[in-house]
């Protein structure tokens, strides 16, 4: 079917096109290197040394892979890195320059551009993230004999739900590929259903678990609540990786804490930083201070937005308490509890957290986290949590604990990454 595919994306590609320039324009910092898109890397050519084309979506999964890059590179592996969002793409040339033969964002999966792309990068093995199930490039890696690995393995309710009504999607997206690495049983299950065969699944754990956080010391911890604008005294309630709407709930929150006479401060860590001016309008009228602009020139700020880029597992260790963002309703697929709970941390989240429902049950069971319905529930039970900290400190250290137990991905997804290149020959 994948002639079906080729067929339908060129009206539909021409159709979304503008929408997609727009979208990139908005976020900013696609421009530069807008020609990856259509294919044009500029790589060395492939010597005797194997090479890898590995593709992370964005910020999440570039934080999980510096352990892997690392090994690879001490393997003599060659490493072409794509990504698919601009602070993605920021993220890998500054932390992952020397690990990597290049940096370049992933192509439009259109026939003329992945061929191009695959022509240019040449790898023996093509490594996808999570949910990066392209048919057009998974359908390149086979007519040229590279061996294809998915790691971190998942599939969205969405996606599912659909694959499992379009049965001729689900084999296309998955025929191609020959290794799968769920993060959890409950993901193998799912591609077993769509006819995955068991055979080459292999549940290694999920590898966000295996990124060690930067500890702050204390006088650190002060200094950079310092510049964010908060006096030293005072809890912290953080908002990570919010979507709109989940900022004025945590507002909400924050007024009515205060109400009750308690001492905090919020800081929002919004998934995407180029929403500022957007939250700068919404935050009229309040004392809030933009990381962006530089240290807070004092420090009686009451809300301090961080839209920056990649430094969430910092921050979110100031913390008193952490809602997880995407969870609250309209939102209903969830942003990563495992930054905060890796820091030991209590937190909250809506009853959206699809796209982690195999970790979010252990968190709730464990005592290391509670769901709350709505934000007139996340108010209350901020307030509550707030006024006991024993309750806190009980779910922090659960939190710890669950966190520690699930650590190892990053050793069994590195031994599957060798298998598949010697399976490869190279």
């Amino acid at each position: 079917m994948l002639w079906l595919y080729r067929v339908l994306f060129a009206p539909a590609f021409l159709v979304l096109f503008p929408s997609y320039l727009r979208r990139m324009r908005k976020r900013g910092g696609y421009r530069e290197n807008l020609r990856h898109r259509f294919g044009l890397y500029d790589c060395p050519a492939r010597g005797a040394a194997p090479r890898i084309w590995l593709q992370a979506v964005s910020v999440g999964e570039m934080l999980a892979i510096g352990p892997v890059l690392e090994a690879l590179k001490a393997r003599g592996i060659e490493v072409y890195l794509t990504t698919t969002t601009s602070t993605g793409f920021k993220l890998a040339q500054e932390r992952y320059g020397s690990l990597v033969l290049g940096v370049g964002y992933f192509p439009i999966d259109w026939w003329p551009f992945s061929h191009l792309a695959w022509h240019r990068i040449s790898p023996n093995v093509a490594v996808i993230m999570e949910g990066e199930r392209w048919p057009e490039h998974l359908h390149q890696a086979r007519v040229r004999g590279a061996r294809t690995l998915c790691i971190n393995a998942r599939l969205s309710d969405r996606s599912f739900r659909r694959l499992r009504r379009i049965s001729f999607a689900a084999r296309m997206v998955l025929k191609d590929i020959d290794r799968l690495l769920p993060s959890s049983a409950a993901e193998a299950e799912r591609f077993i259903a769509l006819g995955f065969p068991a055979a080459r699944i292999r549940v290694v754990g999920n590898l966000k678990f295996d990124v060690a956080p930067v500890s702050l010391s204390n006088a650190d911890s002060l200094t950079l609540r310092k510049s964010l604008g908060f006096s030293a005294d005072g809890a912290l309630i953080v908002g990570a990786s919010t979507w709109p709407g989940e900022e004025a709930a945590l507002v909400a929150a924050l007024d009515r804490a205060r109400a009750a006479g308690l001492r905090c401060h919020l800081l929002l860590v919004p998934r995407h930083a180029e929403r500022r001016d957007l939250l700068a309008a919404e935050l009229s009228g309040r004392r809030v201070h933009f990381r962006s602009r530089g240290d807070a020139p004092q420090a009686d700020f009451d809300i301090a937005v961080a839209d920056t880029t990649g430094e969430l597992s910092r921050l979110v260790q100031l913390a008193d308490l952490v809602f997880v963002g995407k969870s609250l309703p309209p939102h209903t697929e969830g942003q990563t509890p495992v930054e905060a709970a890796a820091v030991g941390k209590a937190i909250l989240f809506g009853p959206g957290m699809s796209n982690f429902r195999a970790l979010t049950p252990e968190l709730l069971r464990r005592g290391a986290a509670r769901k709350v319905a709505d934000a007139a529930a996340l108010a209350s039970t901020v307030v509550d949590l707030l006024t006991r900290p024993e309750d806190r400190a009980a779910m922090a250290a659960a939190a710890l604990a669950w966190h520690a137990e699930n650590r190892g991905a990053i050793d069994r997804t590195r031994e599957e990454i060798y298998d598949a290149v010697d399976a490869s020959g190279a």
